[in-house]
């Protein structure tokens, strides 16, 4: 009898094991160019989707190149979520199902910010250019909104989850990135005469949206700034009067000292591209707005 009950015990676990299986099959994958898009898509899906950010977080998503395998999963996804204004340089070179690609800022094409296109390298990606757009849409929450009721049309449109639920949870996403907008407004009310510069052209879109006044070099983002390159900045605070140099990843303790010698407050303001560790998309916009915020109150405009 003891035999008996082990074995229907071991055939249910088995059952349970092929289920759970096929469930995780049948669960659609979804991938993102970036994190932004990510974070957007996991908001409107909950658990009913794996949604997969696959650039690794050492490496800057725009100028990603994937492996074949890389490419392979990829193609096989039910979904590929594009950010669109010339970032994610890879998805021009890569054959990709069309009926799967979902441009997340078509509809908001008439707002891209047209740059100069220039050309210059980074360590993890070569040599490239900024393709003369502005490609950071989502550092303004009233564009990312756009951006994510996009996916929630794709994602319903395509049934890879209930609608009705879908569109609940952009309502409330919705809801989070308006009051984003509307605290980084109340903060910032202050930073329209404080010059800033920033040590990598990515936040045009930001700058326009709170009407900040941005001058951007072209460093090496989180590296010890050569003297050639700090000389350059020298001139650029003399030239501009800035106060407030504005960083995409932190630099060595070495490169804050030199920095704030020649008279600037260093604020870190994570792009959010690549991720945002624990806190979020929204936690981490907000929490770098703050933080430029409190550099600003430090320095005053006319």
């Amino acid at each position: 009898m003891r035999r008996v009950r082990i074995s229907h015990w071991l055939a249910a676990l088995l059952t349970l094991l092929a289920a759970n299986a096929a469930a995780a099959q049948d669960r659609a994958r979804i991938v993102a160019v970036n994190y932004p898009l990510q974070y957007f898509a996991e908001r409107l899906l909950g658990d009913e989707a794996e949604v997969v950010f696959p650039v690794p977080a050492d490496v800057d998503p725009s100028f990603w190149r994937p492996a074949i395998s890389d490419i392979s999963m990829i193609q096989s996804a039910d979904l590929i979520l594009l950010n669109g204004a010339g970032f994610a340089t890879w998805v021009d070179r890569v054959s990709l199902p069309r009926s799967r690609l979902v441009n997340t800022s078509a509809a908001i094409r008439d707002q891209f910010i047209v740059t100069e296109s220039i050309t210059h390298s980074h360590g993890d990606g070569g040599e490239h250019s900024h393709e003369g757009l502005a490609s950071y849409t989502w550092l303004d929450p009233m564009l990312a909104i756009a951006q994510a009721e996009a996916i929630a049309g794709a994602i319903a449109g395509r049934e890879l989850a209930q609608a009705d639920a879908v569109y609940a949870n952009f309502a409330e996403l919705r809801s989070d990135l308006e009051q984003l907008d509307a605290d980084a407004q109340a903060a910032l009310a202050g930073a329209q005469d404080v010059p800033m510069i920033a040590t990598h052209p990515r936040y045009q879109y930001l700058a326009r949206r709170y009407d900040l006044s941005i001058t951007s070099l072209e460093w090496e983002p989180g590296v010890m700034p050569t003297d050639a390159e700090l000389a350059e900045l020298e001139a650029l605070v003399a030239e501009t009067g800035s106060r407030v140099l504005i960083w995409e990843a932190a630099p060595p303790p070495a490169a804050f000292e030199a920095t704030a010698a020649l008279g600037l407050d260093n604020v870190v303001f994570n792009t959010l591209a690549r991720g945002a560790a624990d806190d979020g998309y929204i936690a981490a916009f907000d929490a770098a707005i703050a933080d430029l915020s409190d550099a600003v109150a430090q320095n005053p405009g006319n």
